[in-house]
């Protein structure tokens, strides 16, 4: 039997894929939810991390 692996696009470094969590529409990677978690506010990444998430409010568009 074959096994397919599905691959999706971190919303964070916008890499394909194998394993992460879903944060409402977002798909975050483990390594990507490993560095946020990680980021103290001071440093420069926690910026970036902060404007990446608020890709979560915005809804998808299908055409």
């Amino acid at each position: 039997m074959k096994q397919s692996t599905t691959f999706e696009r971190c919303g964070i470094c916008e890499e394909e894929k194998e394993k992460g969590i879903h944060l409402y529409t977002l798909f975050i990677c483990c390594e990507c939810e490993h560095n946020m978690i990680h980021t103290e506010p001071r440093e420069d990444k926690y910026n970036y991390y902060l404007k990446k998430l608020k890709n979560i409010n915005q809804p998808k568009l299908y055409s």
